[in-house]
């Protein structure tokens, strides 16, 4: 492997529909070594040939077993030593949510975390996910391995993560429960890379398409790429890239160096 990765993780709301408006276009311009995405919303019998033949990169995609719902995919350009789909709990896996991919230098976990919106169930099933995925990343970290976890959490961390904390602090994304696991994961060793560089507020990665809410910039911070501990001093740079369109979020990303 390179000793220098450059990863950007994305919520695409729909990879067929993201390559009608350029994403393959996206990845040869830009020739990141490594992308998540998240929200594919395709089966893999079902993916464009296109997206399966991207020169350069090798692919792997874990679906939902509703059709058109969730998924997430990686496209790397060098092969992982050993892939994983799913955590091995079929109650989260039957989601299509989790795919593993080991490199030299590190794990990478490519994540679309549950939306907690709809019912209490779901926001249920959001929690106890968060618990297990935590539970997952820790199991690796106490073996020495390096992590980086990378996607679309679908929480809020702090008030500068969002345009309008106040407005919904009872609102799934922003509820005192999801803030404080986002707490204790970070105490557990994991470092949010974006705020390594970056303190400020209106940096945003999710936003309404019912309101206008982008041109206005009144948006979430939903989608974050972590690092363990262990891997501070190899982060370089982390970005959010707000420019990129094709999606109601954007892409965020982060460069590595060993």
């Amino acid at each position: 492997m390179p000793e220098h990765y450059n990863l950007i993780s994305w919520n695409v709301n729909g990879l067929r529909a993201a390559v009608k408006k350029g994403f393959l276009d996206l990845l040869l311009e830009h020739r990141f070594d490594i992308v998540c995405v998240q929200e594919t919303k395709v089966s893999q019998d079902k993916l464009p040939r296109e997206v399966k033949n991207i020169q350069g990169y090798y692919n792997y995609f874990v679906s939902a077993e509703q059709n058109g719902y969730s998924g997430v995919g990686t496209f790397s350009k060098n092969k992982p030593i050993k892939l994983e789909k799913g955590m091995g709990i079929e109650v989260f896996d039957r989601e299509g949510r989790f795919l593993r991919t080991d490199y030299e230098d590190f794990v990478l976990l490519n994540i679309y975390f549950p939306n907690g919106k709809a019912s209490q169930e779901r926001l249920g099933y959001k929690m106890a996910f968060y618990d297990a995925f935590l539970d997952y990343a820790n199991a690796l970290k106490s073996e020495g391995k390096k992590l980086v976890i990378c996607g679309d959490v679908n929480t809020a961390h702090k008030e500068i993560d969002l345009a309008r904390p106040k407005q919904n602090e009872m609102i799934s994304g922003f509820l005192p429960e999801e803030r404080a696991w986002m707490d204790k994961f970070l105490a557990a060793g994991y470092l949010d890379s974006f705020r390594m560089f970056n303190p400020e507020g209106g940096n945003y990665s999710w936003w309404s398409m019912r309101t206008g809410a982008r041109s206005r910039n009144v948006g979430w911070r939903l989608d974050y790429v972590f690092v363990s501990e262990n891997l501070r001093e190899n982060v370089k740079s982390a970005s959010i890239y707000p420019e990129i369109m094709g999606s109601d979020h954007c892409p965020v990303g982060l460069e590595l160096e060993f």
